[in-house]
């Protein structure tokens, strides 16, 4: 079994969704008392937050290179970042360490490819759902049309992310909310919704949307223990 290095703390309340699931995952795979081998560094996201909201990317980008430097150092045979917005900075990632990054956007989008769909909406921060480090890469790399909310819902979803999720809050007035946007979503055409907020997940289930959900940190987690167990 390879040890996975776990990037996380963005925010931490998805990060320990990774944990358990990486766990579950191998020991429905192996039995027994099997459980992951994984090293995690978890970022302290305040100090992460204000460089995002600031655009200060690049500085971002070297603090998780040094993060990662510590997982390789440490054993780590290669990284899942336990976030979708962090991915902007990926390439600094993988140019700091010479490791293999698992990024996101593939593993989703290789379900995505299973289902058979080709459109899909997107949630996330601002950041995930505007700039085109993600949507650019589920299209140019995989074919994959993406659809995005309107300037309000955007707002919207990054505000719960960031004054909800990410603080341990999740209620039914923001389910609500999620639940009519991606109605939206549906009626503009979107064949399935890409949670694509390592957060998401923790707020809208599978069964509170008439169409089909990928939850970005269920998939990644799972995705890692393939390539753990290859």
């Amino acid at each position: 079994m390879k040890t996975i290095g776990l990037l996380g703390g963005m925010s931490w309340e998805s990060t320990q969704v990774y944990y358990r699931l990486i766990n579950e995952t191998v020991r429905e795979k192996l039995g027994g008392l099997h459980s992951a081998r994984l090293l995690l560094n978890s970022i302290d996201f305040a100090d992460i937050e204000p460089l995002q909201r600031n655009g200060q990317w690049r500085q971002a980008g070297e603090l998780l290179a040094a993060a990662a430097e510590s997982l390789a150092a440490g054993g780590a045979d290669f990284l899942v970042l336990c976030t979708n917005t962090m991915h902007k900075v990926a390439p600094t990632i993988e140019a700091a360490v010479p490791l293999p990054l698992l990024h996101i956007a593939d593993a989703t989008a290789a379900v995505i490819e299973q289902a058979g769909i080709r459109r899909v909406g997107l949630l996330g921060t601002a950041f995930t759902m505007e700039q085109d480090f993600y949507r650019g890469r589920l299209l140019e790399k995989h074919g994959i049309a993406v659809d995005v909310p309107g300037e309000i819902d955007r707002a919207l979803v990054h505000r719960v992310i960031f004054e909800e999720l990410c603080r341990g809050t999740v209620t039914e007035a923001s389910r609500r909310e999620f639940r009519d946007i991606v109605a939206r979503l549906q009626d503009a055409g979107a064949e399935a919704v890409v949670l694509g907020c390592t957060e998401i997940g923790l707020l809208l289930r599978p069964e509170d949307v008439p169409i089909p959900l990928f939850d970005t940190a269920e998939i990644h987690a799972r995705a890692a223990v393939e390539l753990a167990l290859k």
